[in-house]
């Protein structure tokens, strides 16, 4: 699908998306709890469609429900098929795979698109000190398991990611550890696994001690699984909510409602990166404000992005139209993502004639009061996509966005949802 924005004024009040980080941890949790699960507002992006796929190939009965929530009846792990396809998602392949490994049965793990090139080597390392079989593509998909994994003492790298450390604690936990410790070097996104504490808190799962983010220990305690039907909802997007502050921020004024400032996802510092450029705005648990801005008053601004590297795209949009440069943190977290996604936003937003500079760990944005019109590709990466939609409102003219269904993979109303606050989107063609 090809997608074109043009400039465009921004208004109105809207919906954020549902949070997949959240949609799929809460799936992953229904899965072990063996018990029911309620869960309201859930996501439907290509990564949550997944995750459903997986923990239905793994024994759980899910059922859409007519108010548009879903139903979960879950025994635990108890494999209907001897694979799983986690899609494109590195938070499904890495926090699954876990779970899967606590089987049995010989498993297959397939995905697609970019995640066949994303290493997977802790896998190879970890694994057969817990008592996994492990095969791998040199590192990467397929993977073949042979369980059950059985909980020891590991020392794991959080430094690429923290959703191998994500799938540990739920498989420990899953699998009643007991005086056994996860020792982790180098976390990285510390607020992600904020969040797997507190959605297994909320399923009831067994809790192990975080001795800051050093170790986690699991304790004698027996797990007790929880009684009767549990209620989770899924919460509100902060990264695909991310965009939608960014455009308001740009290029008018929005309220964007469901986007929590108390919780634990990272990229709710979105709101320090808008401050420090100047963004007048004001918000409540309910909504955040993005008032108008004089685009004068835009500057640039620094951050650190090292917790939360989803935010680049939207930050880098944000820092294109601001007076002054811009430096963002954080920019060697962004190799293994659906793309090299700091050389690709250097060359994508290099086409709008915004210069972007990699040094190390920085990236430096140079702001410019004129936005080209140009032809752009998404290099098959959702962010990129929504980053330089979002930056076209500014624009000169059309810019014309190609591969634009990459937004699928994480926020598939993405189009609909900007033209519901007036941008300007024209779509050329649709594949079916």
């Amino acid at each position: 699908m090809n997608v074109t924005i043009s400039p465009s004024v921004i208004h109105g009040s809207l919906q954020a998306p549902a949070s997949k980080s959240s949609m799929q941890r809460a799936c992953a949790a229904a899965l072990i709890s063996q018990t029911k699960t309620h869960i309201i507002n859930p996501g439907f992006s290509n990564d949550d469609h997944a995750a459903i796929g997986v923990i239905r190939a793994l024994g759980a009965k899910v059922e859409n429900l007519s108010d548009g929530s879903l139903f979960i009846d879950s025994r635990g792990i108890r494999p209907v098929n001897d694979f799983v396809n986690c899609g494109e998602s590195g938070l499904g392949i890495r926090m699954f795979a876990p779970l899967v490994a606590m089987s049995n049965h010989a498993m297959i793990i397939e995905g697609g698109g970019s995640l066949l090139s994303r290493p997977m080597n802790f896998f190879d390392e970890i694994f057969p000190k817990l008592g996994v079989d492990v095969t791998s593509n040199a590192g990467k998909l397929p993977l073949r398991l042979q369980g059950p994994l059985v909980p020891a003492n590991v020392q794991t790298d959080g430094s690429m990611s923290s959703q191998f450390l994500t799938g540990l604690l739920m498989a420990y936990a899953a699998s009643d550890a007991r005086n056994v410790t996860i020792e982790v070097r180098n976390l990285k996104s510390r607020p992600y696994i904020d969040l797997t504490l507190s959605v297994m808190r909320d399923f009831g799962l067994k809790m192990p001690q975080n001795n800051n983010y050093q170790s986690f220990y699991f304790s004698s305690e027996h797990w007790r699984k929880p009684a009767g039907t549990i209620e989770y909802t899924v919460e509100g997007d902060w990264s695909g909510g991310a965009f939608l502050l960014v455009a308001a921020a740009i290029a008018g004024h929005a309220t964007i409602c469901g986007l929590d400032p108390d919780s634990t996802q990272a990229d709710k510092t979105i709101l320090v990166a808008l401050q420090r450029a100047g963004v007048s705005m004001f918000y409540d648990k309910k909504e955040i404000c993005i008032q108008k801005t004089e685009a004068s008053k835009l500057k640039g601004f620094e951050f650190d992005a090292t917790d939360c590297p989803d935010l680049f795209p939207p930050l880098v949009a944000l820092a294109s139209v601001c007076h002054g440069p811009s430096f963002i943190k954080g920019a060697s977290r962004l190799t293994h993502k659906e793309s090299d996604r700091a050389l690709t936003l250097q060359e994508e937003f290099g086409k709008l004639g915004v210069d972007i500079l990699l040094h190390g760990d920085i990236m430096g944005i140079k702001g410019t009061d004129s936005i080209r019109s140009a032809t752009v590709h998404s290099r098959h990466d959702h962010r990129i996509a929504m980053a330089i939609a979002v930056a076209s409102l500014r624009a000169t003219g059309p810019v014309q966005i190609e591969k634009a269904d990459a937004v699928n993979k994480s926020y598939p109303s993405f189009f609909d949802d900007i033209e519901k606050l007036g941008a300007s989107v024209h779509v050329l063609d649709k594949i079916f």
